[in-house]
């Protein structure tokens, strides 16, 4: 999974990416301090692994991983070239999601590029900024297809899918709020990258006194969930600065702190958590003396499909599936005892993978 994080100058961006990554990128008071987009891997907390690892014996440990890549703060006419311009935008076509990160705290130590805290204004000026940018992209195809359209049925089509779409966006609206039931239509929006029509994770950041009610008598916080619920997308509350402390501190120091904080986790697993959700994610394990590992795939993924993503071989070839809920496993104590009480099920091609199975594919190439 790959995020990218958008927000304008100063709103905390910079400083939750190295919460997130202990990457260490350069933050300050000032807009553009992040001039290079930043890359991090970050593992996804999954407590199942260590606990598998301990009853197999498990020689290594491999976790699902994260990759955020944090941009420059975007400012009003960045798709037109202003502050460092549109160069940015490109570094996140490629991510499965945006997260993008709203002021919601006063304080006159903290300039704001704009002068006051206003949230709702905030996201319009980033929204207008990714709709530009998404022409931009329209445009070339538009010109592209049009010289073949004359002679090709399938490409007069989607000239016509894209001109409807161009029309959408330059009504300020975002292309993720675009429909259609075509599959071809449906195909082709996918193939565009447009970063309007990627699912939105907004990280309302606030001040550490907001974090234990969940910023609930914070009403620019609300503002966002307001605007959020609308679209669909998903918010978490998150104070960078804390996090940046967070990330400090060993598992057991951590604890500690979360809990005199009146938290119960963390910002990183509430932004995974939203992440999975918002993306329809889930994991399944497979776990041996060599190695316990969490693997990522799409819920409503069948056997072979998520075989395939160990290697496409245990696709090809795929014969069964042999599967224990991890929880089973751990109460019976190793998978022998499992298999004993009817635990372990054998599955073909057609079984959905739930998240927690442990599976063990067998197969035939």
């Amino acid at each position: 999974m790959k995020l990218g994080i958008v927000g304008l100058p100063n709103v905390g961006k910079s400083t939750l990416f190295n919460s997130l990554t202990k990457a260490g990128a350069e933050s300050a008071n000032y807009p553009f301090c992040t001039i290079d987009p930043n890359v991090g891997v970050v593992p996804v907390p999954d407590e199942r692994l260590g606990l598998l690892a301990n009853l197999y014996n498990s020689a290594k440990v491999t976790p699902a991983v994260i990759e955020f890549v944090d941009i420059a703060g975007l400012v009003k006419g960045a798709s037109k070239g202003e502050g460092l311009g549109n160069q940015f935008l490109a570094n996140i076509r490629e991510v499965d999601a945006i997260i993008h990160v709203v002021r919601c705290f006063e304080d006159s130590n903290v300039v704001h590029v704009d002068g006051n805290i206003d949230p709702l204004r905030d996201i319009e000026t980033i929204n207008l900024e990714l709709v530009f940018s998404d022409l931009e992209i329209l445009e070339r195809r538009i010109a592209k297809t049009n010289r073949g359209a004359r002679n090709d049925k399938t490409l007069a089509k989607e000239l016509e899918l894209l001109n409807r779409l161009k029309n959408w966006l330059e009504e300020g609206k975002m292309a993720a709020g675009f429909t259609t039931e075509d599959e071809d239509e449906l195909a082709w929006m996918e193939s565009y990258n447009l970063l309007t029509y990627k699912p939105v994770i907004f990280a309302a950041n606030v001040a550490e006194e907001d974090l234990a009610d969940d910023a609930a008598s914070n009403s620019h916080v609300q503002a966002v969930r307001d605007f959020a619920a609308e679209y669909g997308n998903e918010v978490f509350v998150i104070c960078a600065q804390i996090e940046q402390e967070i990330a400090e501190l060993d598992e057991d120091e951590k604890a500690m702190f979360l809990e005199d904080l009146g938290l119960k986790e963390s910002g990183l697993e509430k932004l995974i958590r939203a992440s999975y959700h918002l993306l329809g994610l889930i994991s399944y394990l497979t776990a041996g003396e060599t190695e316990t590992r969490a693997w990522t795939i799409k819920k409503g993924t069948k056997a072979p499909g998520a075989a395939g993503k160990i290697h496409s071989d245990f696709e090809r070839g795929f014969i069964r599936a042999e599967v224990v809920n991890y929880q089973d496993l751990l109460n019976c104590g190793s998978y022998s005892a499992a298999k004993e009480k009817g635990l372990v099920g054998l599955e073909g091609k057609e079984y959905v993978v739930k998240d927690g199975d442990v599976i063990l594919f067998r197969f035939n190439v």
